[in-house]
């Protein structure tokens, strides 16, 4: 990094006609950075959170060996390359999520909940609904005053379902896996023009028909703020320029595609319908949210994000990868060959599509590394083995940087049901914001702390 006396203040805009696109992290930003105590020695950290659905095939997910020398499973293979960005940890539990006497199933409801918040919530299917606050949540209360957004939720599945949705449990318990407060649950968005919108504004008017000739408009928002956009190239050093082509590329690129799906969306459907601006198919939507995550880091509109890839007891189908049936029936596989090899497909799919937010992250550079380098990342579920709706020996990965204060390339097993969130502890401790305890902790673990 280039440190120069002449800087841009870091709430520099690109501005015209009414839009305004905010710039990613440029080296001209480093002294008004400074004076905020954010240096390339004390670069910004970033949290994320990605929860997968109806557990795990783990025969096919645990590796294979311990430390730094394991084996990558075939779930994990796609991340492989990625390898000294991630730890991956077994033998963590969500006990959390376990019945009390007399509560009976509802597991997936609790899985959910239960996963960041590390409490157990309270049975209803009404309004009285009561968790915790999650762990992204707790983050963005630290860090959140920084950013335009405290935090952004994700989600692939549709969260309009209300009512109950897992036997005796309201569906806000599988909605979403981030709670404000423990009786206020976040809404996740899976519409990507809702996303864009949020992210780099919408149409002045409210009303419906305006706002349906706004998402149809081919013009970008880029075209709006294009004249300032050339201004500011010119007054940039090269190191610079190249950061803010890339970031502009990827701005259109993303709204080219958000386009694309509300144009597709438009097309009869020969089964349903799907709403305006999601694309067609599982991958592209999930790469798409992707991408908008990537923008909102790199352009510090947030530092805290979550995504569902998926609600629990989710029924989805990805015939593209020869599994026609539901996600949810696969895994209640009863041990049967052909359903955990669906479930295992269905797992490395999922893991392909978090392969390629790494990539991401890894490939779009911030202050003197990337995004990868100074974020980091949670993926896992709060069920193992779907089959028995397992919450122990949790499968769970830890990836990113975290600003130099995370080692990866390693497999690290606990053991004794170590309760999750004691990795949690860990990861606000790197995050430089210890706590004591959070949820149902009983101390931070161990070896991940080493750095």
């Amino acid at each position: 990094m280039i440190i120069t006396k002449n800087h841009l203040p870091r709430r520099t805009m690109l501005r015209g006609l009414g839009a305004a696109l905010a710039l990613p992290l440029l080296d001209g930003m480093v002294p008004a950075l400074s004076a905020l105590g954010r240096t390339a020695a004390n670069p910004i950290r970033r949290f994320g959170a990605v929860y997968v659905p109806n557990g795990m095939e783990m025969r096919q997910w645990t590796p294979v060996g311990d430390g730094a020398g394991f084996e990558f499973s075939r779930i994990l293979k796609p991340v492989e390359p990625f390898r000294g960005h991630l730890n991956v940890l077994s033998g963590l539990a969500d006990k959390p999520a376990i019945p009390r006497e007399g509560e009976g199933v509802g597991d997936h409801a609790r899985a959910s909940a239960t996963w960041l918040t590390g409490v157990h919530v309270k049975k209803t299917e009404g309004p009285d609904i009561r968790a915790g606050q999650s762990l992204d949540q707790l983050i963005a209360e630290r860090v959140g005053r920084e950013t335009q957004l405290s935090s952004l939720e994700l989600a692939l599945d549709s969260v309009e379902v209300l009512g109950a949705c897992d036997q005796g449990y309201s569906c806000a318990y599988v909605n979403t896996i981030s709670w404000r407060t423990p009786t206020t649950p976040l809404p996740m968005e899976n519409d990507p023009r809702a996303v864009f919108e949020r992210l780099f504004g919408a149409a002045d008017s409210t009303d419906s028909a305006a706002r349906l000739a706004r998402l149809r408009e081919d013009r970008s928002v880029l075209d709006f703020v294009d004249a300032e956009a050339k201004a500011l190239r010119r007054s940039l050093g090269a190191a610079d320029g190249a950061k803010l082509a890339q970031y502009l590329d990827a701005v259109r690129d993303v709204e080219r595609r958000v386009q694309t799906a509300e144009r597709q969306a438009d097309r009869e459907m020969p089964v349903f319908e799907q709403p305006v601006g999601i694309p067609d198919t599982f991958e592209e939507h999930a790469r798409l949210m992707y991408d908008l995550w990537v923008l909102a880091f790199q352009t510090d509109l947030t530092r805290v994000g979550t995504f569902m890839i998926g609600k629990e007891v989710s029924g989805r189908s990805y015939p593209e990868i020869g599994v026609p049936n539901g996600h949810h029936g696969v895994s209640h596989h009863q041990n049967d060959p052909q359903r955990l090899e669906a479930l295992a497909k269905i797992n490395t799919y999922h893991m392909q599509m978090f392969a390629y937010f790494l990539e991401r992250m890894q490939s779009t550079p911030d202050g003197d590394g990337s995004l990868l380098d100074h974020t980091l990342l949670l993926y896992g579920t709060g069920i193992s083995d779907g089959n028995l709706h397992f919450h122990l020996d949790l499968p769970m990965l830890v990836a990113g940087g975290a600003a130099g204060r995370l080692k990866g390339g390693r497999h690290l097993q606990y053991h004794d049901d170590t309760p999750l969130t004691n990795l949690y502890l860990a990861v606000l401790d790197k995050l430089g914001m210890p706590v004591e305890r959070f949820g149902d902790s009983t101390g931070r673990i161990d070896y991940l702390t080493d750095v």
